[in-house]
């Protein structure tokens, strides 16, 4: 229907300019991602800019394409890996190339057997990510031996300049939180910033 209504503006457009009338404004389609950061995202990209703000590191924008790609990662786990955490790279499924951090929350298990969703915010999640910073030796280059630190590297690569994420509660109530980031970081003998 866009075709033809822009088709057809065309056409008037054409027959007004022989008449000397003005041009309407093109229609133009609607971008296929929206790079705006969702409410049920709200915190994330704040709490990452945060971190790299301290550092001196330009900020990241919200990026619709890797929040997508998060967000299908995320229920694919859901659905076809036992809600287990598994990166893309070692699925060979990362038709991006891109960054990736994964997050998994336990449900809440109660004594009487009820069992519910944890309340776990965007900020959250990207606050344990960020607070791997204490196991991480700039001049090293390295982790603290037995320690992780991959996240938070990844949330502060200086040429990363754009983050989407993706969320999704399991059939067991366990939720799985994905994060891309493009262009990817963490490469081997480079230091983040």
């Amino acid at each position: 229907m866009r075709r033809i209504a822009t088709l057809a503006a065309g056409l008037l457009c054409t027959a007004c300019l022989a008449n000397g009338m003005p041009m309407p404004a093109p229609v133009t389609p609607p971008p296929p991602f929206a790079d705006i950061e969702p409410a049920n995202m709200q915190g994330m990209l704040a709490a990452h800019n945060q971190v790299r703000a301290s550092l001196g590191i330009a900020p990241l924008r919200w990026s619709g394409q890797m929040a997508a790609y998060a967000q299908q990662w995320a229920e694919h786990l859901a659905r076809h890996n036992g809600c287990e955490m598994q990166h893309r790279t070692h699925a060979n499924a990362d038709l991006l190339k891109v960054g990736e951090n994964l997050y998994w929350a336990s449900p809440l298990r109660w004594s009487d057997g009820r069992i519910e969703v944890q309340q776990i915010s965007p900020t959250r999640v990207a606050q344990d990510w960020a607070s791997e910073q204490a196991d991480y030796n700039y001049a090293g280059n390295t982790c603290r031996p037995g320690a992780q630190c991959g996240h938070y590297t990844q949330m502060v690569w200086r040429s990363t300049t754009e983050v989407g994420c993706g969320m999704t509660v399991c059939g067991n109530q366990a939720q799985l939180w994905v994060c891309n980031y493009n262009p990817p970081g963490n490469w081997v003998g480079e230091k983040p910033y």
